[in-house]
């Protein structure tokens, strides 16, 4: 089993707090992905399991087995780095059983387990080249092949894909998702990349100035998040954040958002109606705000705004437009865009809305 554990862990830098006592469980085989951005602690935390950061305070457990004071070769743990890190004057097959020629394991070993490394990632007919000989992406899978031989208990990687370019880190992902299908090893992947984290994680860890701000399941995360951080910086576009009063009359609840008001689902009454009166964040994706058009849901409203930016996008527009003083996001159907200063009659729908208290910047 190699579950891996903190509890209140803490790293501390002179007076500089770059991890704030966090704590948290990943299971045997899972795939966690620490995201959030630059300076969040993310990395830092990561090291500190690999062992090449020392914790200031708390505990790190791998298998059970508390590895404060265990060198970062005896955790039996395996990292790929952004950069890759190859012997330029080594084979393919060189570099990937380097670390294993170095524990004496037997050839006859070394020969599996590189072969079997190398038909898991697809590079067979590449075992006798020189990684100059390499483009960006085999680079980067001779790198996991490398760390995929020494059978770690767990994998570490440290934004693997930030040198490659757009097209191909959406490979990439492919490629570590199917290895990690293969072989089934507990893995850690840190990423400033919220797409990354979504698409590759059985569980995302949203990080800000060295604390957790929320844990769970991708889909969790983007439908349920608890803060405005997590709202805000899962999903691309950016939910539109709204300044907005809670009006009350005759029992219904309307969220009063500019010269815009928008009747709430009476299934939220309850919920917020102790709200009603105070000034709140409303929360909404671009894709919940769109063109008009029948809605199965019953709890879409319409209103009609000025278009100040269209971008077609080809599958989809976005057009942009401010509602009381704040500029907001919706995507529509391209042939339901219209030109940048007409008016567009657009739909909100508020089964997907959320409220925020901006004292706390917690969703309510």
């Amino acid at each position: 089993m190699a579950q891996v554990t903190l509890r209140k862990v803490v790293k501390k830098y002179d007076e500089t707090l770059a991890v704030r006592g966090i704590d948290l469980d990943i299971a045997d085989k899972e795939f966690v992905v620490l995201v959030g951005p630059s300076g969040c602690g993310k990395s830092t935390t990561l090291r500190m399991i690999a062992g090449l950061e020392e914790i200031t305070d708390g505990d790190i457990m791998i298998g059970g087995t508390v590895v404060n004071d265990v060198p970062p070769k005896d955790r039996d743990i395996a990292m790929v780095f952004q950069n890759y890190a190859l012997y330029p004057h080594m084979t393919v097959y060189e570099n990937m059983s380097f670390g294993l020629r170095l524990k004496k394991v037997a050839k006859d070993e070394i020969r599996q387990r590189v072969e079997n490394a190398a038909r898991i990632l697809d590079i067979t007919e590449l075992l006798q080249r020189k990684p100059k000989q390499l483009s960006g992406g085999q680079r980067q899978r001779v790198a996991m092949g490398r760390a995929i031989v020494r059978d770690p208990k767990v994998f570490l990687f440290d934004e693997p894909l930030s040198n490659l370019d757009a097209k191909l880190r959406v490979q990439m992902r492919t490629e570590i998702k199917k290895v990690h299908q293969k072989v089934r090893t507990t893995t850690v992947y840190v990423t400033h990349d919220q797409v990354e984290a979504m698409t590759l994680a059985d569980r995302v860890v949203v990080m800000n100035g060295g604390r957790i701000e929320q844990v769970g399941a991708p889909n969790d995360l983007y439908h349920a998040p608890a803060t405005k951080f997590v709202a805000g910086f899962i999903g691309s576009p950016a939910m539109n954040f709204l300044p907005c009063r809670l009006e009350e009359n005759a029992g219904a609840l309307t969220a009063r958002i500019g010269d815009i008001a928008l009747p709430l689902p009476a299934s939220r009454t309850t919920r917020y109606k102790p709200y009603v009166g105070k000034e709140l964040l409303f929360g909404l994706r671009p894709e919940h705000m769109t063109e008009q058009r029948p809605y199965a849901n019953g709890e879409t409203r319409n209103f009609s705004v000025k278009i100040d930016v269209v971008e077609p996008m080809g599958m989809e527009t976005l057009v942009y437009f401010r509602v009381a003083g704040t500029d907001v996001c919706a995507r529509v159907a391209p042939a339901s865009a219209v030109p940048a200063g007409a008016d567009m009659p657009l739909a909100a729908d508020l089964a997907h809305m959320h409220l925020i208290d901006p004292a706390s910047d917690l969703i309510i």
